[in-house]
């Protein structure tokens, strides 16, 4: 494969490559993955791979440690974000 000369990080991502990417083991992540925490895998002919993109969406969607920003999150949606 020729060499690009621009770099991108790769949009699909194995199981251990996906679990190190939103920082926790492989174990943890199949976890997060069955209860729906983060996404289901596509399939490429015999390739199971992640997403990046989803992969974000779904790291961005898990809550915050006492940090109040879910709470706010959640009473904009009540609010219909009119304040």
């Amino acid at each position: 494969m020729k060499a690009d000369a621009i770099s991108y990080p790769p949009r699909g991502l194995s199981r251990e490559e996906a679990a190190r990417y939103v920082g926790v083991g492989p174990t943890l992540f199949d976890e997060m993955v069955g209860d729906g925490r983060m996404p289901r895998p596509k399939h490429i002919n015999s390739r199971t791979i992640w997403d990046r993109v989803a992969l974000d969406i779904a790291f961005t969607s898990l809550p915050e440690k006492d940090s109040g920003l879910q709470e706010l999150l959640e009473r904009s949606k009540r609010d219909g974000g009119k304040r």
